[in-house]
């Protein structure tokens, strides 16, 4: 479920070259503040997947609706659910 989610996020970012010591950008349009730098393309590549990581992370914290991407979704219960059966 994350995987394919931040595959469809990655799909969907645009980059760009900054006038920055780390000149290379990127963001994921409907994500709301995810972006990222780097020195590198690749760089940049793996600091937007740990934003991408981060962001769902605090979004589901907070209880906040994460948008589908694609269609690719994440949908967390709020009922408890148990692990030993």
């Amino acid at each position: 479920m994350f995987a394919e989610y931040i595959a469809a996020a990655l799909e969907r970012a645009e980059y760009e070259i900054i006038d920055d010591l780390e000149p290379y950008y990127a963001h994921v349009p409907g994500l709301l503040g995810v972006w990222a730098t780097g020195r590198t393309f690749e760089e940049c590549r793996r600091e937007l997947i740990s934003t991408i990581e981060g962001w769902i992370v605090l979004g589901l914290r907070m209880g906040t609706p994460i948008p589908p991407i694609d269609g690719r979704t994440i949908d967390v219960s709020v009922e408890p659910v148990s692990v030993v059966q």
